[in-house]
């Protein structure tokens, strides 16, 4: 409970502090966007779709882990061991959720950051599989993307562990 306590202080406080707005990226978009109306990098407003239209819309791995919570296997995505520069999305819907510079090697197995956008994620409380985890999720279309804990790096001595399948990468413009 105390840490779910210091997520929501953190948060709070992340709102006094400086924004994390994405800088300039490449017009690259996601393959599959092109079957998926709702996806957009510009569009914030919030998404009310039911999990029988995302199933019509997501590839089959991406619906189970964004809509039903589930998570890829350690050390397969290929985000884990990626370390390029630039902006990562939610791979459901275009909203951005992390800046490459907070993105740190964990040895845990999947992609780690130790802050998120706080316009782009929001928390909620997880208790399945006999654990309590705080659950971290898109806040424009409320897909799971993993979960945060309190065994990252400073500044923020958070762990943002995410399922690669839910993030897309786009790399930072060259000048």
């Amino acid at each position: 409970m105390k840490f779910l306590i210091s997520i929501v202080l953190f948060t709070f406080l992340q709102t006094c502090s400086q924004s994390n707005q994405p800088i300039k990226t490449s017009s690259m978009e996601n393959k599959d966007a092109k079957n998926n109306p709702y996806y957009s990098r510009t569009d914030t407003t919030k998404l009310y779709i039911s999990n029988e239209e995302w199933k019509k819309i997501l590839p089959a791995d991406l619906y189970a882990v964004a809509r039903e919570a589930a998570t890829e296997r350690a050390f397969t995505g290929k985000y884990n061991e990626f370390d390029e520069v630039g902006e990562y999305y939610c791979a459901v819907c275009g909203n951005h959720l992390f800046r490459s510079t907070s993105k740190f090697a964990s040895s845990c197995g999947w992609p780690s950051f130790f802050e998120a956008d706080k316009e782009g994620v929001y928390y909620k409380r997880d208790l399945t599989y006999g654990m309590d985890r705080v659950e971290v999720l898109c806040k424009r279309c409320d897909s799971h993307l993993g979960h945060v804990f309190d065994d990252g790096p400073k500044p923020t001595g958070l762990r943002y562990c995410m399922n690669s399948v839910s993030l897309e990468f786009a790399p930072d413009l060259q000048n």
